[in-house]
């Protein structure tokens, strides 16, 4: 196996100089380096990737924790993080939370033993804040808000409410019925607490995703139109967003609802049910789907939806996971998040869409 010492012998350099070329560190001349990669062409040397990593105190491995892939969010949401990290020349290593039991705990601990580079964090936690911010490692959380000195990435989710409360009061909708997982999720902190969610208090949770419910509801409230959530189960359960469908539409008669909001799973089934039910869309029920995946081109007509910027969200995060990569181990590196934000508002905020589609009016 051609190794670095005959790279050095047939350029007639010193081994140092072949290393600085195959660990790009150091200053070397132009000639020098041609010379190098001459010699590395004609030997056919290729350099051991897992020497250089150690060199350089790099896995090129970046963690990334989703609850499930099986949902075509968090689908969609990898795959546009995994091309971007490979953009960066990094590698993707999967954890689903649901999926791999102590999935979390392992690539964290992973990630302190110097195993991977860092992690971009994308599914709830139970941890406290004190222990994400003790790992003091590069981490970066979407829709999540994991403490202090930890970035955090989100969609514009007050955005995202209003924008379909708008849809609604102008399509003249009079009952809306939101369908979701457990609502008291959202609140986690209070729940930790012991302290009542029954204010609202966007204090008490680290999910920024509770701002488009909060925010859909108050324009609802302030336009005069009926509205109500409906439980379904955790975001792995299709089970429980189905059985909820139908218990919402077997309501309909009786209830008077008229418009329906929910994830692309749950505004997806919806879709479904009304057709098998020949309940008319949208005349009779408007359906509007929250995240924008591909799914809202396969429900049987295309949905009315609320589009997360995929590219963006992407964009965003790998290059904070990036930045805090690089500046791990500067002694003088600022750790800190964004100043200025709200208590458990991400630090940056990704504005959404609104696409129309065939389940609006």
């Amino acid at each position: 196996m051609v190794g670095m010492r005959d790279v050095a012998k047939e350029a007639g350099v010193s081994l140092s100089t072949v290393s600085l070329v195959v660990n790009k560190t150091g200053y070397v001349s132009d000639d020098m380096r041609a010379r190098v990669e001459a010699a590395m062409k004609e030997l056919n040397y290729v350099p051991n990737e897992l020497a250089r990593n150690l060199y350089k105190n790099r896995t090129n491995l970046v963690g990334v924790i989703v609850p499930t892939i099986r949902h075509p969010f968090f689908a969609t949401l990898t795959a546009h993080l995994q091309r971007e990290l490979a953009a960066q020349g990094l590698r993707t290593m999967l954890c689903s939370t649901a999926d791999a039991e102590n999935g979390e705990v392992e690539y964290v601990d992973m990630l302190r033993r110097h195993m991977m580079d860092g992690i971009i964090v994308c599914s709830h936690t139970t941890h406290p804040n004190d222990y994400w911010t003790s790992i003091h490692r590069p981490i970066v959380a979407f829709d999540r808000v994991l403490g202090g000195g930890i970035a955090s990435i989100g969609s514009d989710h007050e955005q995202g409410g209003r924008l379909m409360a708008h849809m609604l009061v102008n399509t003249g909708a009079h009952h809306v019925v939101m369908i979701g997982g457990p609502r008291d999720q959202f609140f986690d902190l209070a729940a930790r607490n012991g302290d009542s969610p029954d204010d609202f208090d966007l204090h008490k949770t680290t999910f920024p995703t509770v701002r488009y419910y909060l925010a859909l509801e108050q324009e609802l409230k302030a336009a005069g139109v009926r509205y109500e959530y409906v439980e379904a189960g955790n975001v792995e359960d299709f089970q429980g967003y189905k059985n909820a469908v139908n218990a919402v539409l077997n309501s309909m008669p009786v209830d008077g609802v008229d418009a329906v909001v929910s994830s692309d799973i749950g505004a997806a089934l919806c879709v479904r049910e009304a057709m098998r039910r020949h309940i008319s869309i949208p005349r009779d029920l408007q359906i509007i789907a929250y995240d924008g995946t591909y799914l809202t081109d396969l429900a049987g007509m295309k949905m009315t939806a609320v589009a997360q910027n995929f590219d963006k969200i992407a964009q965003v995060a790998v290059g904070n996971i990036v930045r805090a990569i690089a500046k791990e181990g500067d002694a003088k590196a600022d750790t800190t998040s964004a100043t200025g934000r709200k208590p458990y508002e991400p630090d940056v905020l990704i504005p959404v869409t609104l696409k129309l589609g065939d389940t609006t009016r």
